[in-house]
């Protein structure tokens, strides 16, 4: 194929125009993916072309004239002129826009929208820039992964999707702009309209439910129509398996008042909002039949704890879809026992700052799943990375060479992405470590790693929330003998007492003895395989790890914590590791049990 065959396919931002049906979409990203190193210089190209009088750029180019540079020019310019960045380096610039400032700091057209991102791992949300070329792009790589998942799951014409999804509170900044997280913009979005009018047959529930502000009650009516139109669900999503766990144990407490519902056609009083009441007494009716259907199915998956809870209320189900990857995967035990043998499929790979890379292969196992990066989305670097083998130094996790364009990148090498963005990022350091698995003609498909920031930390250990995640899962296997499970964690480096020391924090549902928590908790201490933190917890430089058991419900108050604090329930994830004072009040304050490692005893 010509290279220029791929431009032509382009709508000016980087984005393919596909109007004719599914698969024409993926004869475009089999068609970008073969040409992936051009199409990336071109995307750099545009980025460039539209912003080079900004204000950010011009301190880099001066008065070089980029609209006279060829592609391949163009790119060596800009990658030894313009500098790596972090979030930090580009916060006052955002600052300025967010307090008013109109000029053209970061991009030519004005922006109107911050997102702020999930701001979960110390509490401190970030402004990102928010665009048309984001939702734009959203709706794109939802359109190119349904054309992949219809491939292994066609779903019936005129079939429902039960989307367990929420918007948050949106507010003004000091300069006027409208902030709040890229999940509510896009729910707000043109784009969003656009794809719910053309499959406003297959969405259980109306806008009103989505965007009514209050995640708890937009839960009840998600879940209570869901219900209602069950026979017609194709599949259930939700943006985070997060809040599809959440949702579905909220499920275990309120069934019996949804069967009311649906039995007699009316709406619980715990429905308060206005418009969310109307719109959904506008939809349900009395099925007397159906909710004594869901009542006895209830009564029989509550004797065994709901294995299979999915399956068994929406029949005709094909599959779970979520976002599964990264720090969602302690959930998937939790997700796996409400979906029985159903399919969990993973959904795609972004940030608040871009979308990154489709999931091709809807039938592999969340844990096995890659991403195919999408080259016309943002412009993509790499830093090739290596695990540090010398640890007598604290001074970095990793020691790194010099970023490579996309079509550089190896099979089995890790890297962290740098993204230049239609919306304003330059060089601009992700954080998050992949490894490149494979290709997909000419684009990398990569394998999510961890995040490059160090969690736990004390001494010379460095331990990243993979290494964490790993740990815990060891020490939980302990649990599930017993017949109990783990609910929710979270830890916490604390430098307070001498010598400083980890603590995990675990919620967990069933009775444990005692011993089996203390072996527990010894066991997490022993798997950490970090060479720093080994020789430092035998030369006690790192005290012995200690275990903290939490009340029931525990992460259900951090999550309000959150969700108080302007966060959305689609786009919470519970913080692996924290400093932030209020959660560790919570945390300690609600604390019922704890026990200290004697594995280096």
């Amino acid at each position: 194929m010509e290279p220029r065959a791929v431009s032509n396919k382009s709508n000016g931002n980087g984005i393919g125009n596909h109007q004719h049906g599914e698969f024409d979409i993926i004869t475009w990203f089999d068609d970008v993916s073969g040409n992936a190193g051009f199409v990336q210089r071109e995307t750099l190209r545009q980025i460039l072309l539209q912003n080079c009088d900004v204000e950010y750029l011009k301190k880099w180019f001066g008065d070089i004239k980029v609209q006279e540079m060829d592609a391949c020019a163009l790119e060596s310019l800009f990658t030894s002129l313009v500098p790596l960045v972090s979030h930090a380096d580009l916060d006052p610039y955002i600052q300025r826009i967010a307090d008013g400032d109109t000029t053209p700091v970061l991009t030519k057209e004005p922006i109107t929208t911050l997102s702020l991102s999930s701001g979960t791992t110390e509490g401190r949300q970030k402004y990102v820039p928010f665009t048309r070329h984001s939702s734009q792009t959203t709706l794109e790589i939802f359109r190119l992964a349904a054309a992949y998942r219809s491939r292994v799951f066609p779903i019936r014409e005129g079939g429902r999707i039960l989307e367990l999804i929420y918007s948050s509170k949106q507010f003004k900044t000091k300069g006027g702009l409208t902030a709040g997280t890229a999940t509510t913009h896009y729910y707000a979005s043109e784009e969003f309209k656009i794809k719910q009018e053309k499959t406003k047959s297959f969405t259980c529930s109306p806008d009103e439910v989505i965007s009514g502000g209050d995640y708890k009650q937009s839960n009840y009516c998600h879940l209570l129509l869901g219900l209602f139109f069950s026979d017609e669900v194709e599949f259930i999503t939700s943006t985070f398996a997060y809040s599809l766990v959440q949702a579905l144990i909220v499920f275990e407490d309120l069934w019996k008042d949804i069967c009311d519902d649906i039995r007699e056609g009316k709406l619980s009083s715990r429905i308060n909002l206005p418009k969310m009441r109307k719109a959904v007494l506008e939809i349900i009716s009395p099925k007397p039949c159906l909710a004594s259907q869901i009542e006895g199915n209830c009564n029989k998956l509550q004797s065994v704890d709901w294995f299979g809870l999915i399956p068994k209320l929406w029949p005709n189900a094909k599959y779970v879809y979520s976002i599964m990857t990264g720090s969602m995967q302690p959930y998937l035990r939790k997700l796996r026992h409400y979906a029985a043998d159903l399919p969990l499929v993973s959904a795609d790979y972004g940030s608040t700052e871009s979308w990154i890379g489709v999931n091709m292969d809807p039938f592999l196992p969340p844990e096995n799943v890659t991403f195919a990066v999408i080259p016309t989305f943002s412009y993509f670097e790499f830093i090739p990375i290596y695990r540090q083998k010398d640890f007598s130094s604290a001074i970095d996790d990793f020691i790194e060479d010099e970023p490579v364009p996309l079509s550089q990148v190896k099979v089995g090498q890790e890297y962290e992405i740098v993204l230049t963005t239609f919306t304003g990022l330059y060089r601009y350091r992700l954080g998050d470590v992949v490894e490149v698995a494979d290709f997909h003609k000419g684009t990398p498909k990569l394998n999510f790693v961890c995040r490059r920031k160090l969690i736990l930390s004390i001494n010379i250990d460095k331990n990243t929330e993979k290494d964490l995640q790993l740990v815990v899962e060891k020490g939980s296997q302990l649990l599930s003998k017993r017949g109990a499970e783990l609910v929710d964690f979270t830890s916490h480096a604390n430098m307070g007492s001498q010598p400083g020391h980890y603590i995990i924090y675990w919620e967990i549902n069933g009775e444990v003895e005692e011993t089996v928590l203390q072996e527990c908790c010894s066991q997490m201490d022993a798997s950490f395989v970090d060479h720093g933190y080994v020789v430092s917890r035998r030369t006690n430089s790192i005290g012995a790890l200690e275990l903290c058991i939490v009340k029931s419900g525990t992460f259900r108050k951090i999550l309000d914590q959150f969700i108080g604090n302007g966060a959305a329930l689609s786009q919470f994830k519970t913080p692996r590791c924290t400093q932030n004072q209020v959660l560790l009040r919570i945390l300690n304050d609600w604390t019922i049990k704890r026990f200290h490692s004697t594995a280096y005893c």
